[in-house]
């Protein structure tokens, strides 16, 4: 079964499955994948900060993972 995430994920969870995930996160302008404030984050809330679509962010990463 494929790794699925929603707005509730939390961004270091997702990053510990799949690094590869980063690059999405850092296209939307987060670049403190580091911190742990910003890993114990959901993607709503990440989303949010950065003024980026939540919907499409999750549907992106879910198609990545998907590949993977």
């Amino acid at each position: 079964m494929a790794y699925t995430v929603t707005k509730n994920t939390l961004i270091g969870d997702i990053l510990d499955h799949d690094s590869t995930t980063a690059e999405y996160f850092l296209q939307m302008g987060m670049h403190c994948l580091g911190c742990p404030a910003s890993r114990g984050e959901s993607i709503e809330e990440a989303c949010e900060v950065h003024g980026v679509d939540c919907d499409e962010l999750v549907e992106k990463l879910n198609n990545h993972l998907a590949q993977q």
